[in-house]
């Protein structure tokens, strides 16, 4: 059956949706509730003639080349989909690295806070200790160009060698300090101010940013775990430093022994513990 020679001379296709078109218009126009006259019956017979003709026409072309006839999405839409998912996995990968910055920024403004108040700590400390104790040393002699004092000849008084290089810290000489309290726990290995000496050595290498040799002098300053007044400190400095050498687990551990070796710690000894314990995400 052949289309209507108005149509002949466009492809099938082309055909088939321009009779559409004419016909459901049409066919809206006509109400179902309204009885047919006969006029409009016979548009009714015309209309549907030539959707068969049409319909034949749509077959016999897919007979002809042998593809059958698919409706495809629109290309440019799934392109849009697509984009639009690429977008939301780099919103989400956006939103979870400023999270990490956020915290990466929050730790330092801590470190930061954390290296003042140590500093003012360390003051504090030493002038307590030099109210309690009444050694009656002399003012230590003056020091080498660095400002560290020579190393101690044989005989020297061990209290006198431990006081200069406290008046040292006094002073803010962390550097001269450091090298005093040094010599002093190799020259004086088993002394009784031994521990404390590698106590405050550790507070000075704290200061400078030397985690892992504050973290060797605190552990020998708190080896037998002393019952003076500067061991909770020194556990809480030893968690502090493993903290910062990034591993929390030994930092919790040292936590656990400070609860159960100085249950009577200072509360400002405590609090900064229970910071600690924080920052390593002690369970």
């Amino acid at each position: 059956m052949r289309a209507p020679a108005s149509l002949r001379r466009f492809g099938p296709t082309t055909v088939a949706i321009a009779c559409l078109l004419i016909a459901i218009p049409a066919a809206s126009q006509t109400s179902l509730d309204d009885p047919l006259d006969a006029r409009d019956a016979k548009r009714l017979d015309r209309m549907e003639k030539v959707m068969r003709e049409l319909r034949a026409i749509v077959f016999q072309s897919q007979r002809q080349s042998g593809v059958p006839i698919v409706v495809q999405p629109a290309d440019t839409d799934a392109r849009l989909q697509g984009i639009s998912d690429r977008l939301g996995d780099l919103e989400q990968t956006l939103t979870r690295l400023n999270g990490t910055m956020e915290a990466l920024t929050r730790d330092l403004d801590l470190t930061r806070r954390d290296n003042v108040a140590l500093k003012a700590q360390v003051a504090d400390l030493a002038t307590r200790l030099t109210a309690l104790e009444a050694s009656g040393a002399p003012a230590p002699a003056a020091g080498d160009a660095y400002g560290a004092p020579p190393a101690p000849p044989p005989g020297v008084d061990p209290a006198e060698a431990f006081s200069a290089a406290r008046q040292l810290m006094l002073n803010g000489d962390y550097d001269g300090a450091e090298r005093a309290f040094a010599a002093y726990v190799a020259d004086y290995p088993d002394g009784p101010r031994t521990p404390e000496a590698r106590y405050w050595l550790g507070k000075t290498l704290t200061v400078r940013g030397e985690d892992t040799a504050a973290a060797g002098a605190y552990i020998g300053a708190i080896r037998g775990w002393p019952q003076t007044a500067w061991a909770p400190d020194a556990t809480v400095e030893l968690a502090r430093a493993l903290v910062a050498l990034r591993k929390p687990a030994d930092a919790c551990q040292t936590l656990g022994e400070l609860g159960r070796r100085y249950p009577k710690a200072p509360v400002a000894v405590k609090n900064r513990a229970a910071a600690t314990a924080a920052q390593a995400r002690c369970g």
